[in-house]
């Protein structure tokens, strides 16, 4: 997947909402924007917009069902997305782990500095 690609999945995963709608559909399997609206503070439309959103990054998969869409979770493309937030995160504790060893360099410094007569 290229970058462009992966900015806008997680671009879709930041949405405090959409992550909820994504809670909701995993919890029951699927759903439509009418029914999720009925569970969330924003309208049908809002709903809809949000599916759509998801929908484009692969997120979710929409199913015709008569006037309405079912929306089921796309798991494999959200477990993508799992392993690349753990692969970020696993770089983000290397870069911290470095940065703690630098600082306790810097204080071990000033402290033997500061015990000098």
């Amino acid at each position: 997947m290229s970058a462009a690609a992966d900015d806008d999945l997680w671009s879709a995963i930041g949405d405090p909402t959409r992550r909820r709608m994504l809670d909701l559909l995993l919890a029951d399997g699927d759903g439509t924007a009418t029914g999720l609206s009925e569970r969330l503070p924003v309208t049908r439309q809002a709903v809809a917009k949000h599916l759509g959103v998801l929908d484009r990054v692969g997120l979710v998969h929409a199913t015709p069902a008569g006037r309405e869409k079912r929306y089921r979770v796309d798991e494999a493309q959200l477990a993508r997305a799992v392993a690349q937030l753990s692969s970020v995160g696993a770089a983000w504790d290397t870069r911290l782990r470095h940065i703690k060893r630098i600082a306790e360099a810097v204080q071990r410094a000033k402290d033997e500095r500061g015990t000098r007569p």
